[in-house]
């Protein structure tokens, strides 16, 4: 029987299987939650959608048929409490099994979808309530994150509407009393959705400044269908792994959109803090398949024993949230015979770059374009780069396929200072080997200019990870009267070492021994921790703004 993906696309593959172009026919007014959820609810209805987990390790498991009833009982509780086409709805539902249900419900509403994270505080609301216009929230049963809602509220008139998981509060409505008494039939409205209203809006990182506003129409879902089957490799009878907290675009990634197009079943792990023997134990114990996560999670993997967890029923890894080092892509596959699949891809976008299923990959290239978009490198003139030149990776936007984003929402300024001239803009770095493999150098902001030499932090972010006593590194550049910047390494190290003049002076010979000596650090600080977002990425803006 052909996967419910192939209703909506036509691939050309070569002999071996590999994606060579994909072309996509969304359906007028597409819409994920009755277009594939429901069916997908009548055609398998008791296959498993997802197996999650709780904090404590009891488990749930949830059916095509549930998700399907469940998310009709969820759009008739949210209608219920006045939420209706075209509202901006906050879920701040960490990776509680609710967020799968309301998600969908918003989509059977016609309603906007807004993850975010329970890390955010009452001035963090305030910005993105306001800025986002939202009409409702709907939060975990955290004490945290409600107090935080309810500070910001005086300052948020557009909030009229507040739902938590469980329990009783003050002004909130319970989402699973409401849920549970709800009708679980929904009847598609006439007026729904077009493909062009806007379906979901993220907030990204914040980096270098105050988020910006994602939009994706209906058809971003569709998407994530190379995500999914041509880099994660999800099958339908396996279960797949993203380590992603809901409030973060890697969720719809990896825990829902292309999953279920490839009617895979997605596992949930609602942990609080992450434990690696634990996520290593989880994989073991529930038979994962293929799995998706940062850098950040494998480096914690690789300093395991892992002999001592059987993983025999993974097949597949995937990597992608910052660039990878060669040395954990090494250390992984020793370990484990799996080569990490390194991709490359925005919340702008779905993945854009990477090692896609078929190919060999090399430690720390983030693969060749995807397919799905017209990728190039351009120098600063806006030509093209030879082979081994560095150059702003960017997208050709004569060719708009699903997946890529609408602009920021009501912010036409920043649109245009990424998306001109037919050219979206990533603000990444990166240089082509002859093989046509991508390598990753940094963002533009981040490139140090020493000695007239341009130098891409993550290329000695890669050689400093190679020594054992080193977790976590960031480089950035400092003002140096000779050198214009020189070069600085702020490091994390691993337990059983300690800061010292000598491991300093260590780690830098080493570096000199294994980059061109120009690229040494000069100047090395140990830290107790980096300073991240609170998507875990490394603020290396706040590193170079303390000199």
């Amino acid at each position: 029987m052909s996967l419910i993906y192939k209703k909506f696309v036509e691939e050309k593959l070569d002999n071996n299987g590999n994606l060579l172009n994909i072309k996509f026919n969304p359906p007028q007014n597409f819409n994920f939650a009755y277009d594939v959820l429901d069916v997908l609810g009548d055609k398998i209805p008791d296959k498993k959608a997802m197996v999650w987990v709780s904090i404590d390790h009891k488990h749930k498991s949830f059916t095509f048929k549930d998700m399907k009833i469940y998310s009709s009982k969820t759009a008739n509780y949210f209608k219920s409490l006045g939420i209706v086409k075209g509202d901006k709805v906050m879920l701040i539902l960490k990776r509680n099994y609710q967020f799968w249900f309301a998600v969908n419900a918003l989509h059977k509403i016609g309603a906007v979808v807004v993850p975010a994270t329970h890390l955010l505080t009452k001035k963090d609301l305030v910005y993105r309530f306001n800025s986002a216009g939202i009409k409702a929230v709907v939060c975990t049963n955290d004490d945290t994150i409600l107090c935080s809602v309810e500070e910001a509220l005086p300052e948020s008139p557009t909030v009229k509407i507040l739902s938590v998981t469980e329990g009783f509060r003050k002004n909130w409505s319970c989402f699973n009393e409401g849920v549970e008494s709800a009708e679980d039939t929904f009847l598609r409205p006439d007026d729904c959705n077009t493909n062009d209203d806007i379906m979901i809006m993220y907030f990204t990182s914040g980096t270098t400044g105050y988020p910006k506003i994602v939009c994706h129409n209906y058809t971003y879902p569709l998407g994530h269908i190379v995500t999914a089957k041509y880099w994660q490799n999800v099958i339908s009878d396996g279960l797949h792994l993203t380590i992603a907290d809901t409030g973060w675009a890697k969720a719809v990634w990896g825990k829902l959109y292309g999953q279920w197009l490839c009617e895979a079943c997605i596992f949930t792990f609602d942990y609080e803090k992450f434990n690696a023997a634990e996520i290593l134990t989880l994989l073991q114990d529930y038979g994962v398949t293929t799995f998706c996560a940062p850098p950040t999670i494998y480096r914690f993997f690789i300093k395991e024993d892992l002999s001592k967890f059987n993983l025999k029923k993974l097949k597949y890894a995937v990597i992608a949230g910052e660039a990878l080092n060669p040395e954990v892509y090494n250390q992984f596959y020793k370990h484990t015979g799996i080569k990490l699949m390194e991709g490359f891809g925005q919340t702008e976008t779905t993945i854009t770059v990477a090692n896609l299923t078929g190919m060999e990959p090399k430690p720390g290239s983030m693969g060749k374009p995807n397919p799905q978009y017209h990728v190039d490198l351009i120098d600063a003139e806006g030509n093209s780069t030879n082979a081994g030149e560095v150059g702003e990776i960017v997208i050709q936007t004569d060719y708009l396929p699903c997946g890529f984003f609408m602009g920021y929402y009501e912010d036409k300024e920043k649109t245009d200072s990424v998306w001109n001239g037919g050219v979206y803009h990533t603000g990444d770095t990166a240089w082509k080997d002859e093989d046509g493999y991508y390598w990753y150098v940094g963002r533009t902001d981040d490139l140090i200019k020493s000695s007239g030499y341009r130098i891409g932090p993550f290329e000695i972010e890669s050689v400093i990870m190679e020594h054992p006593s080193v977790l976590e590194c960031a480089v950035t550049g400092v003002p140096d009267e000779i050198r214009g910047y020189a070069v600085k390494a702020t490091i994390l190290l691993a337990k059983g070492y300690s800061p010292s003049e000598e491991l300093k002076k260590e780690i830098q010979d080493f570096v000199k021994h294994l980059t061109a000596p120009y690229k040494y650090p000069r100047v090395v600080e140990f830290v107790d921790e980096l300073p991240k977002t609170i998507s875990g990425k490394i603020r290396r803006v706040e590193i170079r703004e303390k000199h």
